[in-house]
């Protein structure tokens, strides 16, 4: 313990986070569950130079992050779902044009206006594949309050790094719980700052990469460097091209820039693997539920082990394929009607049992819903598990939320 303990809410933490990790520019409109994020900033953003601006709405704060980025200034804005949908024309002109920038998304039950203060994880697939086209992200989850400040400033690194717009999930119970974090033991937390260019300002090319990392260095408008920045497919020049050659350069660059990081963008937090029969898979504040569960399960003799990603997207692939060839099922409870799910399957490759959990009462899992389906699976395995006895998706969690 650093004896610097606070007891912070998770939206205060995400705007202190922000802070520390350089953030000097928010622009954004309120919005349940995640406006406390935007009225902490609008106070403490002066107080360290920085600069707060209500836009008229989500489209123009979006757009707004991207030029004060362009301009040098770490940038981010937050939201909810109805704003998180308006955002997504400009974080794909962000991920094409390489603007490092920081989205939250405070995740509520939907679609449409939904349950604005009720949690839910129904944005997962949104925040990977949301706007059209091929383009690369990053999409980190939050689990607690602690995760909120550290996240944020991993966001801030993430993105500056590769210059690209990072996701961070978090849902209300999240952004609105009161936990105490040790804020004296994260202040030795990295910071990255974007890579400036060594060239002299006639020499730049603004989308030139070393084929090392294939990030571009980034100059600031207004130093002096020539800068050309378009939606449109361009060369390392920035201006538009449609030569086929160029065309695929510049995509496969994009997501090679992510793909050969992934060692170091994913990040998990895996419990009683080693020697674990089944393995929950969950994210967000429904880890917490299957933490418990997985541990209460062990004390009544079952193997149970838990994957929880904290980077969503680029999802875990290996591990998940690594653990399925040592489980006989995965259970994956999430507060949709089966998202990640399916990319657990996926990764599986046919080698465990994938079963999906689903809750959409709009309230949060609870350790006794999870270990229920723990013991129902572990039954069906016991049992012989015949596929006309697998466990549905459903089974338990609707019946067990309306209890």
């Amino acid at each position: 313990m650093s004896g610097n303990i606070k007891l912070m809410q998770g939206n205060e933490a995400c705007a202190e986070g922000a802070i520390k990790a350089g953030c000097r520019f928010f622009a954004g409109y309120p919005i349940t569950p995640s406006s406390e994020v935007a009225e902490i900033l609008a106070r403490r953003l002066p107080q360290v130079g920085g600069k707060f601006i209500q836009m008229e709405d989500e489209i123009a704060s979006m757009a707004a992050v991207c030029g004060a980025s362009l301009a040098g200034v770490k940038s981010m804005t937050a939201t909810s779902g109805p704003g998180f949908s308006l955002k997504q024309e400009n974080l794909g002109y962000a991920s094409f044009t390489e603007i490092p920038c920081v989205v939250v998304n405070v995740m509520r039950g939907g679609p449409s206006t939904g349950s604005p203060t009720s949690p839910a994880q129904g944005d997962v697939m949104q925040a990977r594949w949301g706007t059209h086209g091929d383009h690369p992200i990053i999409v980190l989850s939050c689990s607690s309050v602690k995760d909120m400040y550290e996240l944020t400033i991993r966001s801030f690194n993430l993105s500056e790094r590769f210059r690209v717009p990072v996701i961070l999930l978090s849902d209300e119970i999240v952004a609105h719980m009161r936990e105490r974090v040790d804020v004296g033991a994260l202040e030795s937390l990295e910071i990255f700052n974007r890579v400036k260019p060594a060239c002299p300002p006639e020499e730049y090319q603004p989308y030139e990469a070393s084929p090392e990392t294939d990030v571009p260095p980034m100059a600031n408008f207004g130093e002096g460097y020539r800068y050309h920045i378009t939606g449109l497919t361009h060369d390392e020049s920035g201006f538009t091209t449609q030569k086929p050659h160029k065309v695929a350069e510049l995509h496969e660059r994009l997501h090679r820039k992510i793909e050969n990081h992934k060692d170091e963008i994913i990040e998990t937090r895996n419990y009683y693997l080693d020697d674990a029969q089944i393995a929950v898979f969950a994210y967000g504040s429904t880890a917490r539920s299957a933490l418990r569960a997985v541990r209460e399960a062990r004390n009544r003799g079952i193997k149970a082990g838990l994957i929880q990603p904290v980077t969503i997207w680029p999802f875990p692939d290996d591990l998940v394929h690594q653990v399925a060839s040592q489980v006989d099922a995965f259970i994956v409870p999430e507060m949709n009607l089966g998202m990640m799910v399916r990319e657990v399957e996926r990764a599986a490759h046919g080698q465990a049992e994938v079963i999906g959990q689903s809750l959409v009462t709009w309230e949060l899992f609870t350790p006794a819903q999870v270990l229920s389906k723990i013991e129902e699976v572990f039954n069906w395995i016991t049992s012989g598990s015949t596929s006309d006895s697998k466990p549905s998706r459903t089974s338990g969690a609707l019946a067990a939320a309306t209890e």
